[in-house]
């Protein structure tokens, strides 16, 4: 029994230590200028970030935490917290991994899979540059969570292909996944289509009456940085997780075979494309009016109506661990913006270096940018542009500049698993943990802020 109960000490000691940081700032007077339920906020969310660093619980046990506190804190009431978690963003996640379900139930994952290799070849660091590439044009404008879930099951074909147990190629199934997550998590800054938070800040220049930006312009300002990152991720991938596997001649053969094996696509596959195709063209078209989430849903419902897949399919195969915790991340997120939370922390950051930014371009775009990455990794990057953009544009100087900037630092959720939901979801497959995020992540988010300053700099002026 003692031996037992030490286990457990030594396993949750994490949790252990949370729980007692988590008390002393609670029996800590309330910060000034923060109110009391801003406060207790904040402490929920430094628990939740020591926990999802160290992994003492599952990360489902952690979300199922973040919800418990907000009611016991007296942060907001069972029914609110109910209201906040359950979102049209949380369908969306929901409609979009059952998607994926659905795609890898036909096959379809391996036609594409294959498709993309007849581009690449099979030398690994070339197979890696597609997914990245490809990735990220795909997630500029049909949104990055759609792309890593559609993008994910393919990976996983290839890694399958190499090892049937892709623990023995960890190195391999981290750069593949990864390649996907932040080709999606970068290419979202192309077009205004690419995130909800690019929309925010068109909305805020329209309101304050800075300027009103269209599409195509926006592409002009993002569209280059995209193509700089786009190698440069590739290079700090490939050299992060250097794979096991330089070549994947074995995997690119078995996955010939086995589409070779399928034959011609069927009736049921050429109608799976078809219902893809109109979802993708509802997120176009309709998701203004209905949202992304229900569009996303009315795809699943038509599978399961023409007999694609089956709910026992859908429902052991989704994941919904990512989807729980999702919705606890948008509902700290909301939390941390109704209660004052984020704005107080904006403000403390920016006040501290209030007396040079006003007066030095750089150090003010600086702030904007760090401020604004760094709270993208802790809340979603839209619920931080709608608290930081107001502020950034209030700060002086060039505002479509720093407006821009601070949209596209929003995109840089590289370092956590919660930052955003391309993180989320290639987290679900269970084949990356927490460590693995830091370990490219502080290289990308770094790389991510030196190009930005310098297309900020030397690009924009010019379009001004």
């Amino acid at each position: 029994m003692l031996n037992e109960f030490i286990y457990w000490l030594t396993q949750k000691r994490w949790l252990i230590v949370a729980l007692i940081i988590g008390i002393v700032l609670y029996l800590l007077p309330t910060p000034e200028g923060l109110t009391i339920y801003g406060y207790r906020t904040l402490i929920i969310v430094v628990i939740a970030i020591i926990l999802i660093i160290t992994e003492p619980l599952p990360l489902p046990g952690v979300a199922i935490m973040i919800l418990i506190l907000e009611v016991l804190f007296g942060i907001t009431t069972a029914d609110e917290t109910a209201t906040s978690f359950m979102s049209d963003a949380v369908f969306f996640i929901m409609g979009s991994l059952m998607l994926a379900v659905a795609i890898v139930s036909q096959g379809l994952d391996k036609r594409l899979a294959l498709g993309i290799i007849r581009i690449t070849g099979n030398k690994t660091w070339r197979i890696i540059a597609g997914f990245v590439t490809i990735s990220a044009f795909l997630s500029s404008f049909i949104g990055e969570h759609t792309v890593t879930a559609m993008m994910m099951p393919v990976g996983l074909s290839l890694i399958r292909f190499t090892n049937k147990d892709p623990k023995k190629i960890k190195k391999l199934t981290a750069l593949i996944l990864f390649s996907i997550a932040y080709g999606s998590a970068m290419g979202s800054i192309g077009t205004p289509s690419g995130g909800g938070r690019n929309v925010i800040m068109i909305g805020y220049w329209s309101k304050f009456g800075v300027a009103d930006i269209s599409y195509l312009e926006w592409m002009k300002y993002a569209y280059p940085m995209l193509f700089i990152e786009i190698p440069l991720a590739v290079i700090i991938l490939f050299f992060t997780f250097r794979p096991e596997k330089k070549i994947l001649d074995s995997a690119v053969r078995k996955l010939v075979v086995q589409v070779a094996k399928s034959g011609k696509m069927t009736g049921k596959q050429i109608s799976s494309i078809l219902i893809f195709f109109l979802v993708f063209l509802g997120w176009v078209f309709m998701s203004s009016k209905i949202g992304l989430g229900i569009v996303a849903l009315i795809g699943v419902f038509l599978y399961l109506v023409f007999g694609l897949i089956s709910w026992r399919d859908l429902n052991r195969n989704t994941n919904w661990g990512v989807i729980l915790l999702f919705g606890a991340a948008i509902s700290i997120g909301l939390m941390m913006n109704d209660t004052g939370a984020a704005q107080w922390v904006a403000h403390k950051a920016i006040s501290g270096l209030e007396s040079i930014a006003s007066n030095v371009s750089v150090l003010r775009w600086l702030v904007a940018v760090l401020i604004t990455g760094t709270l993208t990794n802790l809340l979603s990057n839209a619920a931080t542009m709608a608290v930081i953009g107001p502020i950034v544009l209030n700060m002086g100087g060039d505002q479509i500049i720093i407006g821009f900037a601070t949209a596209v630092a929003s995109a840089f959720a590289y370092l956590t698993i919660v930052a955003s939901p391309t993180c989320m979801i290639i987290h679900s497959s269970g084949l990356v943990k927490s460590t693995d995020y830091l370990k490219a992540g502080w290289k990308m988010f770094l790389m991510s802020v030196a190009v930005l300053f310098l297309i900020s700099n030397l690009w924009w002026p010019l379009l001004n």
